[in-house]
């Protein structure tokens, strides 16, 4: 892989917290930092899309996403995105062929001391090396293919569809 595009779309791994607020804001993505402090050696290209809490995406949210994916001239892509409905954003993109597309994101901000996003990016950016062509969700250490994966979130964790309560 010569050439990584990221589509950043906000989500918990974006958020920052605003003390004099008591509430989190998405704030500038954080994968580009992440990538360049742990010495990734292939060109990256960033598109901040977007900065969405992934709850109020909607339907043109999601049709943006897609049509970015579709006019990228990468095969390999990575898109961050918020936990609550990045299932949904995968479904939307799982007719796209031809290309590679992961989408990962976090279950608590980039920006903190212990958050699984570092873990995630690591994962994400090995596995859209290593995947077939497809629409795939990283996250709590594995590598979902779309339509095979839903939010546990009583858990806090992502599972392959059936297998509720087989990580413990």
């Amino acid at each position: 892989m010569k050439e990584l595009e990221i589509i950043t779309t906000g989500g918990t791994i974006d958020k920052v917290y605003f003390d004099d607020q008591s509430d989190y804001q998405i704030g500038e993505p954080e994968i580009g930092k992440i990538l360049h402090a742990l010495n990734v050696n292939f060109n990256i290209t960033i598109n901040a899309l977007m900065r969405k809490d992934s709850l109020y995406l909607d339907a043109a949210d999601r049709a943006l996403i897609r049509a970015a994916v579709v006019a990228s001239e990468a095969g390999h892509i990575l898109i961050t995105h918020g936990t609550d409905t990045m299932v949904e954003t995968a479904a939307k993109l799982s007719s796209i062929s031809g290309k590679t597309v992961i989408l990962t994101g976090s279950l608590s901000p980039a920006r903190f001391k212990t958050t699984d996003a570092i873990f995630n990016i690591g994962m994400a950016v090995a596995a859209v090396q290593s995947v077939e062509p497809g629409v795939y969700l990283v996250m709590n250490g594995q590598v979902f293919a779309e339509g095979e994966v839903c939010k546990n979130s009583s858990a806090n964790r992502f599972e392959k569809i059936g297998e509720s309560g087989s990580g413990t």
